[in-house]
């Protein structure tokens, strides 16, 4: 079995949390795009796992992997290793593997994108963890491989290569370009790299053979569908593809192995950094959702702009994806609200439209127009299966399900692992 799983909003939907259920089912859970500027939390009794690499099914016994569609920031890498070690989590090689492949976010890409989104009139919303430019070099074969960190003359090899473009680079930046080639960062580097080499590994080799011998692999995709960098709102999007798509190729596995796909929607929606949000609320309902939905950054800390759950943006994620089933996480943040609102479609230059414009200019000129659904007036952070959610709870879960035409196959009232139920 092959699952993928991504987020069919702007990320930030729960992704974290439902891995971690599903994981006891799976024998292999892969990362197979973005970077640090990605966060998961798990949530397990009275212990939080905020992580930015290392896949969220690390709690059980299932193998992670960092495919080679992952930029790897290695420090950080080392320290999510070291913090779970310390916590009592087993991250030996035999639990995580990283593709010899996977690129190095280095130094002057952190340094680069720093000075890029400084300098930029129209900001885009970057984390500034040299993401984008670790992409593009990856794009330009100009990157730097995890395999190349356990061997110094290699690396130099490569830097001194790399050195002079990189240098005018951060010069026509306004920055300090000895960062390039810094004796004590490389040294640094090489240093991780013998640390984390033990971990070196081959993602495709160890997905397909899986798949092969029956087992269980899921795909695990960072950020969301609406950030995909070819099929999101440009330019307001991350570096890498993050539809279901992707992971097949990201990871190196043909897409008739693919078994299903899971769509996570958060039961409102939500936004880290600019672009068009149409269903965006700058009143009391929106600091509600912030409030109550403790909507801030896991990698940023930046407040999460919040609006009602926006329909004509999941069914083009359906679209993207393909959802075989959906994951309902944060119905219990609604609790409180009457009525509950359904963005059904917009309206743009007099015209009512179900489904997206195809131009992010035209998507930030959209108004909403709601359907309105009543609410309800119970904490539902203690309901273990669907019957036992209030009845305009119910409501709204089936009319949601009526209006995308996938099935919520689980369903989420809070952050803890025995807060997601199967809706059978």
């Amino acid at each position: 079995m092959f699952t993928v799983l991504t987020g069919a909003q702007f990320g930030d939907e729960g992704k974290g949390k439902i891995v971690d259920l599903m994981s006891k089912d799976y024998d292999i859970i892969v990362r197979f795009q973005g970077g640090d500027n990605a966060g998961h939390t798990v949530t397990v009794g009275d212990d939080v796992y905020k992580l930015h690499l290392i896949p969220s099914g690390f709690l059980y016994n299932a193998r992670v992997l960092i495919g080679p569609g992952v930029v790897l920031n290695p420090e950080v890498l080392a320290d999510e290793i070291d913090m779970l070690e310390k916590s009592g989590c087993n991250v030996e090689p035999e639990k995580l593997g990283v593709d010899s492949k996977t690129s190095v976010i280095m130094p002057y890409h952190i340094e680069l994108d720093n000075l890029r989104e400084s300098a930029l009139t129209e900001k885009i919303g970057t984390t500034k963890r040299g993401i984008g430019f670790a992409y593009v070099d990856k794009v330009a074969r100009n990157e730097i491989q995890f395999s190349d960190l356990t061997d110094k003359n290699k690396l130099m090899e490569k830097l001194s290569e790399l050195a002079p473009q990189k240098k005018n680079d951060i010069k026509f930046l306004g920055g300090d370009s000895s960062i390039v080639m810094d004796e004590e960062l490389i040294d640094k580097y090489v240093r991780l790299g013998k640390k984390l080499e033990p971990y070196m590994a081959d993602v495709s080799y160890e997905a397909n053979k899986a798949i092969d011998d029956g087992k269980s692999v899921m795909a695990e995709g960072a950020q969301g569908t609406h950030l995909d960098v070819i099929h999101g709102t440009q330019k307001y999007v991350t570096s890498s593809s993050t539809i279901a798509g992707s992971a097949c190729s990201s990871i190196g596995v043909g897409p008739t192995k693919v078994t299903n796909v899971l769509g996570i929607v958060k039961s409102y929606i939500t936004r880290v950094g600019e672009g068009p949000l149409p269903t965006e609320l700058n009143d009391e309902v929106g600091k509600h959702f912030q409030d109550v939905g403790r909507e801030f950054g896991t990698t940023t800390g930046r407040p999460r702009r919040c609006g009602w759950i926006d329909l004509p943006l999941i069914l083009k994620s359906i679209n993207l994806n393909g959802y075989t089933g959906i994951a309902l996480t944060k119905l219990d943040v609604l609790s409180e609200l009457d009525p509950i609102k359904i963005c059904v479609g917009y309206k743009l230059d007099g015209e009512y439209m179900e489904y997206p414009p195809h131009l992010t200019s035209d998507l930030s000129r959209c108004e909403p127009v709601y359907e309105e659904l009543p609410g309800w007036k119970q904490d539902l952070t203690h309901v273990t299966e669907f019957g036992d959610l209030p009845e305009e709870a119910q409501k709204y879960v089936k009319r949601l399900e009526e209006l995308m035409g996938v099935p919520v196959e689980y369903i989420s009232v809070g952050p803890g692992r025995a807060q997601t139920f199967k809706n059978l």
